[in-house]
């Protein structure tokens, strides 16, 4: 499959997803907010609410699971040596090289993901209140961060916290060395200088081929903005290229990425957390355009002001309704804003944020089960626009929605 992602909402061809496994029931209270986890999930209630992911998307799109994919690169032995020895050297668990190296590719794919325990077999390891050498990656089923389809290529997430380094070293190592997919990788631990840089997929959202939104926050510094920046202006390519960059507040863990208050749902709606994006407050909005290798950053009001002005008239849907703002703080914590797009005006997101859905309603939105799609109850393709309602008690509790739970690496282009 070619990598081409050239907007948020064109219709879905393509996506990543990773079922959540035994790695999430290795968590305790105690490690939970190492793994960045504020509580720990119920894993067999998850995994029945994952299934309804899988399930409507398999209705409309081919899926790939990482699982399958990671297995498939281990594959190839140099392939496997190399990716072992890159992440033994990024965790400074060299030790484990040759113990890795004998274990086939479906039982390394397993210890990558739902973690190593720890062999206690001298007096340090005995003592250590560890119970994994290569700890569980936790929060992989959110497959949106740790890589980002942008146009035809991949930019590999440099991430915020250290516990999830290896997500991205694998999800590298699959878009170069699975032969599922074409593309080219752009990895931003290249840059001489990358201690500042991080870069995460659930703060960048493509609205148009030549126009990226950007959160700047807690997970995706300046620096990170800037190293994509300089990637844009190193293109042969000379047209014209935006990034509208949003600040967002450090603090609640709920603000983590900009796709927790803002996404695009349609060619002319969006769905806010009014509070962040359409209130005066604190938190700038600035709009780089880059023209024939030229800079030019200004501050502008809003994200919907800034792509107004790039002939991109957005209609905001509130998050959580308008009557109420605690009812908008309450729905915008569980991913109230984040909706992932199947096709242009075709979405999903979880059906406990009631008031957002009411007010997706009102505004022509047709609610539609998920139940009822995967039972064949309902044919998406009779629907014209909809948002598909996925449970969600113990999935929103990892802190991410339907778009942080997704990587699409492939849909049809829009025609503006």
């Amino acid at each position: 499959m070619e990598i081409n992602v050239s907007s948020e909402f064109g219709t879905l061809e393509g996506v990543i997803l990773h079922s959540p496994g035994a790695e999430v029931e290795n968590m305790t209270p105690e490690n939970a907010q190492r793994a960045l986890y504020s509580d720990i999930l119920n894993l067999s209630i998850a995994k029945k609410e994952y299934q309804q992911v899988i399930g409507v998307l398999s209705k409309v799109a081919q899926t790939f699971e990482v699982r399958d994919l990671l297995t498939q690169t281990l594959s190839t032995p140099s392939v496997k040596e190399e990716l072992i020895r890159d992440l033994c050297a990024a965790e400074k668990q060299y030790q484990l090289v040759d113990e890795l190296l004998e274990l086939s590719p479906e039982a390394l794919s397993k210890a990558l993901i739902e973690g190593l325990p720890l062999k206690r077999n001298n007096l340090t390891t005995f003592l250590s209140e560890d119970r994994y050498s290569l700890h569980p990656l936790f929060n992989f089923y959110f497959t949106r961060d740790a890589s980002i389809s942008i146009n035809n290529k991949v930019l590999i997430g440099k991430m915020a916290n250290k516990v999830r380094d290896r997500e991205a070293i694998i999800m590298e190592a699959i878009f170069n060395h699975s032969g599922t997919f074409t593309t080219s990788t752009i990895n931003p631990y290249i840059a001489q200088d990358n201690k500042h840089i991080s870069i995460e997929g659930g703060d960048v959202l493509i609205a148009r081929e030549d126009v990226l939104i950007i959160g700047n926050g807690c997970r995706t510094t300046s620096q990170g903005i800037d190293f994509i920046l300089s990637r844009i202006l190193q293109r042969s390519d000379k047209s014209r290229f935006h990034i509208i960059v949003q600040e967002l507040p450090h603090t609640p863990e709920s603000f983590i990425h900009l796709d927790m208050v803002f996404t695009l749902l349609d060619f002319n709606k969006c769905m806010v957390y009014e509070p962040i994006i359409l209130d005066n407050n604190k938190y700038q909005t600035v709009h780089i355009t880059v023209d024939n290798n030229k800079v030019n950053i200004r501050a502008v009001d809003n994200i919907l002001t800034a792509l107004h002005s790039l002939g991109m008239d957005l209609e905001p849907i509130i998050c959580g309704g308008t009557k109420d703002r605690w009812i908008q703080e309450r729905e915008q914590w569980h991913s109230g804003a984040n909706f992932f797009a199947l096709g242009p005006g075709k979405v999903m997101g979880y059906a406990r944020n009631v008031y957002t859905l009411e007010e997706m309603n009102k505004h022509g939105f047709e609610i539609i089960k998920a139940k009822d799609v995967i039972t064949n109850h309902i044919d998406l393709n009779a629907h014209h626009k909809y948002v598909v309602a996925i449970d969600g008690s113990e999935l929103p509790r990892g802190g991410g929605g339907a778009r942080c739970m997704t990587m699409p690496v492939r849909r049809k282009k829009i025609n503006w």
